[in-house]
């Protein structure tokens, strides 16, 4: 890991992913979130003050980054989460969990990064329980040609500079394609975003 990735990349992402616009999808899916919890790519532990707590039986906060897992760990003790968070420091490819012991798992802005997002949405299936919910909210591939256009073209300068990040991933592809059955869910250009970078889904997912 060079300098780049291990001093620059935790700290523009957490601003980056922490915007108003962003903020507000977050809590759009989060609060529903219930009993044992997995959220893939807790990063600095943006989302931790929307969980609806007394509803949280174990949070399960998977984060390949051990510079976002400090600032994740430092976030949990400053809300108060105690024991209730256990950090897994690995990426979601290989979930050091059991078959069918989640209820919810959490995904929000972090499909864009995973390497290999077809093996993380097969361990998600893997450690779901029946009728357990996966929660998203995404950003991605853009339905308007000028700016997906535009998105391909920007992608290769992008991904280094932004930790990995794709522009181009379709998040209610990806998660068909997995196995998962769409329960709803909603699209729209962030406002005060960058349309190459705002075009996001939100919803849920269950196993088909």
């Amino acid at each position: 890991m060079g300098l780049w990735e291990r001093y620059v990349v935790p700290p523009l992402v957490s601003c980056a992913c922490s915007t108003k616009p962003i903020m507000k999808q977050r809590a759009k899916v989060v609060p529903r979130a219930r009993g044992k919890v997995l959220e893939i790519g807790c990063g600095s532990g943006t989302n931790f003050d929307y969980y609806a707590r007394e509803d949280i039986e174990k949070l399960y906060a998977l984060e390949p980054s051990s510079g976002m897992i400090r600032r994740a760990q430092k976030q949990a003790a400053e809300l108060g989460w105690g024991n209730r968070i256990e950090f897994l420091e690995t990426g979601a490819e290989a979930v050091p969990l059991d078959d069918n012991s989640i209820d919810t798992i959490v995904i929000t802005f972090v499909l864009c990064t995973i390497p290999d997002w077809q093996s993380a949405l097969n361990e998600a299936a893997r450690v779901l329980k029946p009728g357990g919910e996966v929660l998203f909210s995404e950003h991605g591939l853009a339905p308007d040609e000028g700016v997906s256009k535009w998105q391909r073209r920007i992608e290769p300068v992008w991904k280094p500079l932004a930790g990995g990040c794709h522009l181009t991933r379709d998040t209610g592809q990806m998660l068909t394609s997995a196995g998962f059955a769409l329960q709803g869910m909603e699209t729209m250009y962030l406002p005060s975003t960058p349309k190459i970078a705002g075009f996001v889904s939100w919803g849920a997912a269950r196993l088909a």
